[in-house]
Parts: C-alpha cells; structure tokens; sequence
C-alpha cells in the first residue's frame, strides 16, 4: 500500500483487526450508541456499558448478593471529584484492590469486595475494541478513534493520526488526548492507558504523563526486540495489549505520586 493512499480509516481498521486477532471482540461504537441500531447505553454521556459490567461482577462474585453487587457498581458509577487525577486514583482502587461492600447475611453484617475484572485468569473477562464512541459532556460532543473496554469499562483510549498528513503528526494526536481530558472529563475516570499512533510512529502513556513520557513498546513477544522496520504499532498493538499484558500493566505498573 504506498504511503500516500492510507487514510485514518486505514490505520483505525488496522488496529481493529490487529486487535480482533489477540481476542477482541470488535463493537461498533454508533451500533451501541443511545440512538444506535443495537444500543447499550442509555445516553450519550454514559462511560461504561453497564449491562457488560453487571453481568462481569455477577460471573466474578458469585457469592456476593446481588444488592451488594448493585451497589458496588453504583459506587463505581458515581465517582465525583472535580479532580480528575482524583478520580482516575479512586476507581484503580477498586480496579486493583476491589470495591468495599457491606451487606447482611444470615442476620450478620458482612463486608467484602466486589472484583471488577478477573485479573488471575485474564480470558475470564470480556474485551471489547469499540470505535467512534461519541461521548457527550457538559454540551462538548467528542468521539475518540478506538476505546478498549475490560468487563464494558474503557481502559484504554486510542488516538490516531495519518502519517501521509504531514499536518497530522503523533503530537497532534497527544493534543487530541488533552482536549478530551478537558472537554469529556468523565472518560478518563476509567482510563488506565492512552495511544497516540499514525500509523507507523505510535507510543503510550498514563493519563497524566506529558508528551516527552509517552514512550515506544519495543518488544512484540516480551521477549525479543522487534526489528526497527516493524510499524511501532503492530509492535505495541501484539506486545502491550494481548489481554494478559494489559492487565498485569494495569495491575502491577500504575503508581500515583503522593505530594
């Protein structure tokens, strides 16, 4: 394919197969939308697919009530500081240590938690990559390139660009990334991960690392460098978001400075 053919739509359906490949199950973003041929969300400013959820927690906590369970996700759903680092803390609590729930049993108050994702067993969760996933907040209308949701939540945002745009550079999809943080808030509550990719070029970081902390995945196996001819998103794409590898990053890599 030379250069100058490839579009965005180009790289977007790239991805998308790339990732269908590791077990993704692709989701047509204005297919679930609230007005969508097959809609999972009620509006357009809802984040998570709740359904997906509700039915993760009640496959990962059997043994927790249901009203529990129900309220569990109310908490994760109503996360609320005008803080957005604030926010993105509080819910990878719950993502890594469970969310705290008590309920009684028997005649006996009980606390326990509710796990949000199987990290043990990785393929014991449902993993979605959902394109054009229009978000609506505050009255600013966005629509991210490529979300990838564990269990209906969207850990991880993908931001692209054409490398045949000269205009259209990896910096400008980092810029994308800080106009959505400023304008569709509520998404990073849940972000774990962010992308920036034309096509070729394309590195990663946290939601709140800066330009120069965005950084390129080198190995596609964990094992061996990829070769600098490989396009630097088939390397991250196969390295860095297989399930089991997304998962031990989220749970094991993320730390939050404390002042």
């Amino acid at each position: 394919m030379v250069m100058s053919k490839i579009t965005e739509n180009d790289i977007e359906l790239y991805t998308i197969e790339e990732l269908e490949s590791l077990g993704f199950q692709f989701l047509n973003g204005p297919a679930v939308a609230p007005d969508g041929d097959a809609p999972e969300r009620q509006e357009y400013g809802d984040i998570i697919l709740v359904d997906r959820l509700r039915a993760a927690l009640h496959k990962l906590n059997p043994d927790i009530p249901a009203v529990a369970r129900e309220q569990a996700l109310r908490d994760v759903q109503r996360i609320s500081s005008p803080e957005l680092i604030t926010n993105n803390e509080t819910f990878h609590r719950f993502l890594t240590d469970g969310v705290p729930v008590q309920y009684r049993l028997d005649g006996n108050e009980k606390s326990d938690y509710v796990w949000l994702i199987d990290f043990a067993n990785p393929l014991n969760n449902e993993f979605l990559v959902v394109n054009q996933y229009t978000i609506i907040e505050n009255n600013q209308n966005k629509r991210p390139d490529i979300l990838l949701l564990v269990n209906g939540i969207p850990l991880v945002l993908i931001e692209l660009k054409n490398a045949a745009d000269e205009n259209a550079t990896i910096r400008k999809a980092f810029d994308q990334i800080q106009t959505y943080k400023s304008t569709i808030p509520s998404l990073f509550t849940y972000n774990s991960l962010c992308v920036i990719s034309d096509g070729m070029e394309c590195r990663a970081g946290s939601v709140s690392s800066g330009f120069s902390r965005y950084m390129v995945w080198k190995s596609a196996d964990g094992r061996n460098e990829a070769s600098r001819f490989a396009p630097q998103i088939e390397t991250l794409i196969k390295g860095m978001l297989n399930p089991a590898t997304l998962l031990d990053l989220v749970l094991n890599f993320i730390v939050f400075e404390k002042g």
